[in-house]
């Protein structure tokens, strides 16, 4: 006959088991569902994302696009077009699929937290500008419309990624698409960048490192099928046309154009003075505030006093107070020479 406390012991084992695995939400059935959906609920956002890119770009969206562009099988495509179509985000006309309604306000709703984060994180943080996409890319399936709408107005609703990318309104709106390709400057041609693609990683770290972002002037000095050269923030820049065309450039903004026509800080010589004109958009976040709070805003007189061993950092006399910058920071400083300038000042 059986031990009635074994009985009671076994039953209880079975009892607990059973709430591990079907307890609902917090068991291990209920949480393998969750994640599932989870993981199937960032292919659809990802796919509608590429949808509306497509759409924006005007060019057409097929299984082998989104493949490509998900890092997925064709079946696998072939199978979350599918359910895109059951759930009335899509709509598929011959080779070519479409957003419905319904699926462009979706996609445009993960687009504005992938772009307001990636705006977050450039403005507010010292994160590295190779890590924001990522980074943006976990958010944008977390984050839930209010906690965007939130972020925004912390932001005070900017209107461009620091891509250049335009963040679409809490009601969906977005501007229509401008400027044109590098590539397609003629040689002399000055203008200013407006977007750089951020995509794929490998080209945008290789944009990045040449100090190229939204906001530079630059200057066209020779073009050709194998190679373009340029002049960004007066140096000289080589790129293959393929990474060029990842550049969008624009007519440069009156307001801008003293970038073109005025030195960095850190071609100051030792005893040379200049005024502040202005300082580098590349520079974000808490290391432009940093600057502003030591004084660097434009019509401050600078004067370069010492280097340090190696020749960096430099000793930096402005408004009455010493501070040392690296050269990397002082090049992203725009200064003017002149002695009327410095008489002002």
């Amino acid at each position: 006959m059986s031990n009635p406390l074994i009985l009671i012991l076994m039953g209880l084992v079975l009892i607990f088991a059973a709430g591990v695995l079907f307890w609902p939400e917090k068991g291990f059935f209920a949480k393998r569902k969750k994640h599932k959906w989870k993981k199937t609920r960032v292919f659809i956002e990802d796919a509608l994302k590429h949808l509306y890119d497509c759409e924006y770009k005007k060019i057409n969206c097929s299984v082998n696009s989104i493949a490509g562009n998900l890092s997925i099988g064709g079946d696998h495509a072939a199978k979350l077009i599918a359910r895109l179509e059951a759930m009335g985000l899509i709509t598929s006309l011959a080779d070519n699929l479409q957003l419905t309604p319904e699926g462009r306000s979706y996609a445009l709703r993960v687009i504005r937290i992938h772009r307001l984060w990636e705006r977050y994180l450039a403005d507010e943080t010292s994160i590295g500008e190779t890590d924001w996409h990522n980074r943006a890319e976990e958010q944008e399936h977390v984050l839930t419309v209010d906690e965007a709408n939130y972020l925004a107005a912390q932001l005070s609703n900017p209107l461009y990624d620091p891509h250049g990318d335009p963040i679409p309104t809490a009601s969906g709106e977005l501007p229509v698409p401008k400027g044109k390709s590098l590539i397609s400057m003629a040689n002399g041609e000055s203008a200013q960048i407006i977007h750089i693609e951020d995509e794929p990683p490998e080209v945008f770290a290789q944009l990045a490192a040449l100090g190229l972002y939204p906001g530079v002037n630059i200057r066209m000095i020779d073009l050709s099928k194998d190679r373009i050269r340029f002049a960004a923030n007066g140096e000289e820049c080589i790129l293959a046309p393929i990474f060029a065309n990842n550049v969008t450039v624009a007519p440069v903004p009156e307001r801008d154009k003293y970038v073109t026509e005025y030195r960095t800080l850190s071609s100051l010589e030792i005893g040379e003075g200049a005024v502040v004109i202005g300082i580098s958009k590349a520079c974000r976040g808490q290391q432009r505030r940093r600057l502003m709070d030591l004084g660097v805003v434009p019509g401050s007189k600078i004067t370069a006093e010492l280097k340090g061993v190696g020749g960096d950092p430099v000793a930096y006399n402005i408004r009455g107070a010493t501070i040392a910058l690296r050269k990397e920071q002082a090049k992203q400083i725009y200064i003017k020479v002149s002695k009327e300038e410095m008489a002002e000042a």
